[in-house]
């Protein structure tokens, strides 16, 4: 058995394998060649258990997720995954959950910027600047050539310290503005990230803002959640899920569902659009990409973290008996 931290992972992967991984995920879902019952969400107030298990691309796998969205000085997003031998059940890894969670989370938004933004696009904007918005920053300039990253925070003081800790994993010549408002935030950005989970749109319902760029929403997982505002379903030539869960599960899509500002035929998963059309939408037409994860990723992240991880001889093994893994090598 294999224990696989955050430095193990940084070590073994990068931010463009992990947004591999996402594209092999939706190949696989495409083709439904996948075993994934609906995630399972206790509540406890505003603290939420995620139990999530899949079995897909060789292995079977479980992730316990808590999100506590009421720290501050601890994550929000606390959490381990188990993956294990679809031959044997043995486990094979336990993975650090957080930074699995946080990696395969910006490898969701790099895959959709990789497949949907202009390829000469710049700039971006990152409203929510927690763990995830550190994760999508990184995915971001992983995928496109970017030079301005415009940061908006509802709590101003957390932007210089994300400032801090994003600085080594860019190249020298990204600039890093800080904004007093989300609408400074989005004004010159061609790319709009929002990473937060609010129950109240954290974009400004201004067209002239939204027109004409991707919009990548990452935060909102919970029908109570809302990051988008009534205008961009208006404006949006393209409204993108990375999943059917999606629909059932954001606020950013049961809402306008329910307002009649959308309708569900014109919603279209990032598997579909992958198998059926190779064409970027057009730049100057606004998209709207929404993701509230899956397990299938997960399995197939942790799946090419562990055998990467075996090739190169990095992580602890645990119990010193004979893994699978050493047989099948």
């Amino acid at each position: 058995m294999l224990y696989l931290n955050e430095q193990d992972i940084r070590e073994t992967v990068t931010m463009q394998d992990m947004i591999d991984a996402i594209d092999e995920s939706y190949h696989i879902y495409h083709k439904k060649d996948y075993t994934m019952p609906t995630r399972m969400q206790l509540k406890d107030e505003n603290n939420t258990l995620v139990v999530m298990p899949c079995i897909g691309d060789g292995a079977f796998g479980t992730k316990l997720i808590t999100t506590f969205p009421d720290n501050i000085e601890e994550p929000t997003i606390h959490g381990l995954f188990i993956l294990k031998c679809e031959t044997t059940g043995k486990i094979q890894a336990i993975i650090d959950g957080s930074f699995l969670t946080g990696m395969r989370t910006g490898a969701i938004g790099g895959s959709a910027i990789r497949h949907l933004a202009k390829e000469d696009a710049s700039s971006i904007a990152i409203i929510g600047t927690g763990v995830q918005g550190f994760y999508q920053a990184e995915a971001a300039c992983s995928e496109r050539p970017i030079k301005d990253i415009y940061l908006y925070n509802r709590t101003p003081e957390k932007m210089n310290s994300f400032r801090e800790s994003l600085a080594p994993y860019l190249e020298s010549d990204v600039t890093i503005h800080l904004c007093d408002s989300a609408a400074e935030a989005i004004k010159d950005a061609e790319i709009i990230i929002t990473a937060t989970t609010s129950d109240q749109p954290v974009l400004p319902n201004e067209a002239t803002l939204l027109q004409g760029k991707l919009i990548v929403g990452i935060g909102s997982f919970q029908p109570t959640m809302r990051e988008f505002p009534q205008s961009a379903y208006s404006l949006a030539a393209h409204v993108l899920v990375d999943s059917d869960d999606a629909i059932k599960e954001s606020g950013d899509l049961t809402q306008p569902l329910e307002n009649q500002w959308l309708e569900e035929n014109s919603i279209k998963t990032m598997a579909d659009f992958l198998a059926t059309d190779n064409s970027s939408p057009k730049s100057d037409e606004t998209t709207l990409f929404k993701s509230t994860g899956i397990a299938l990723f997960d399995i197939v992240s942790a799946n090419k973290i562990f055998h990467k991880a075996i090739q190169k001889e990095i992580g602890q093994v645990l119990i010193n008996s004979e893994p699978d893994y050493q047989k099948n090598m």
